[in-house]
């Protein structure tokens, strides 16, 4: 895609007068109304490309640069492209400017999208939410927590669904984030690279010397008993990782990990550690999800706010695997297996499906 994005109201209402004209042009359909030209587009609802709105903050000019190569590289159909403008890189949006935002994004997204890009690294938080939440759920104060308190259940954790947005009315996000240009679109890369590969890999899960941050050891050997066809699963007592060359999944705790520039991620791969403060993308006291994603990692996930170490507040290795290795999409696979993701933000390329099914696009 070439030159200025065009405005994505205008484009909804050339697409929707199209629908209209090709009811008016085949009268066994106009019973259904002028009502129905929406529902036209709503015949493809798993989250795919073009299911995706990519959501762009034109006042943010990697936003625009990234957002454009996405864009291109996934062939998104330009009506699902959103044009939203605020401040670009403070850390956190005022909940007041975010329901402003997310009241044009409701206005320009089409019935069939089931799923947002967000196309910058900072804000990551709205309030006491990430924003990725605050996308999916709208700003809500039940799905945030006072340090060592439960947050609302997400209606997506461990759903069936492909079709959030018509099931359960949420359409989940994920931030196509970056330090820069050059590194967003190897994120993209990566992720296009991925997809129907069906990789052999292997899945680290590491137990390591700091006990509080190691509340989801215990999934750890369910995963291991799942016995997958084309990926390994190696459970290490160690706090590090090193010189590997077939990672897929990475699961640690620790506030930083090191040894991660001796590592090879394959194309998809997905990694995460459990944290307080790993989803502050840009400035975290700790290690940032984006050291995942720059030393190869297609996807990750931290907290915004303190979560204390509920496991429920994190990702669940058992389901996440299991739901990539089946088929699904990276934000699919990775929304479902968090239970409490309100505090969490989700980073990398949504739409990478390295083990999807045949004849998927």
């Amino acid at each position: 895609m070439s030159g200025r994005i065009a405005s994505a109201p205008l484009l909804r209402r050339v697409v929707y007068h199209l629908s209209v004209w090709f009811l008016s042009a085949f009268p066994g359909l106009a019973a259904i109304g002028e009502a129905g030209a929406e529902a036209i587009l709503a015949h493809r609802v798993e989250i795919d490309n073009t299911t995706t709105a990519v959501i762009i903050n034109t006042a943010d000019p990697l936003s625009v640069a990234a957002g454009k190569y996405y864009v291109r590289s996934r062939h998104v159909p330009a009506w699902n492209v959103i044009q939203v403008s605020f401040p670009a890189g403070a850390s956190e949006m005022p909940v007041e400017a975010f329901a402003r935002v997310k009241a044009d994004v409701d206005a320009a997204t089409l019935t069939n999208v089931q799923a947002y890009a967000l196309m910058w690294t900072a804000p990551y938080r709205v309030g006491c939410m990430s924003i990725t939440s605050a996308f999916a759920f709208g700003y809500d104060r039940s799905y945030c927590g006072n340090g060592c308190e439960a947050t609302r259940l997400s209606p997506y954790f461990r759903s069936e669904s492909r079709s959030p947005a018509l099931d359960l009315r949420m359409r989940p996000a994920m931030m196509l984030a970056g330090r820069g240009l050059v590194e967003i679109k190897a994120l993209i890369d990566r992720g296009i690279k991925s997809d129907g590969t069906h990789p052999r890999g292997t899945a680290y899960l590491l137990v390591t010397t700091d006990k509080t941050r190691d509340s989801r050891v215990l999934t750890y050997p369910l995963v291991q008993r799942m016995g997958f066809e084309r990926i390994r699963v190696e459970i290490l007592k160690q706090d590090a990782l090193t010189h590997r060359d077939d990672v897929m999944f990475y699961f640690t705790g620790l506030a930083s990990v090191a040894g991660l520039d001796t590592l090879h991620f394959l194309p998809g791969a997905v990694a995460d550690h459990l944290t307080s403060f790993g989803g502050m993308l840009t400035d975290s006291s700790q290690m940032s999800a984006l050291k995942w994603l720059e030393a190869g990692a297609t996807g990750s996930y931290g907290t915004v706010v303190e979560p204390c170490n509920f496991p429920q507040k994190f990702s669940d290795p058992a389901i996440l695997i299991g739901r990539y290795v089946g088929g699904e999409t990276l934000i699919e696979a990775y929304w479902k297996s968090v239970a409490w993701p309100g505090q969490g933000v989700f980073v990398g390329e949504p739409l990478a499906a390295p083990y999807r099914r045949e004849g998927k696009p």
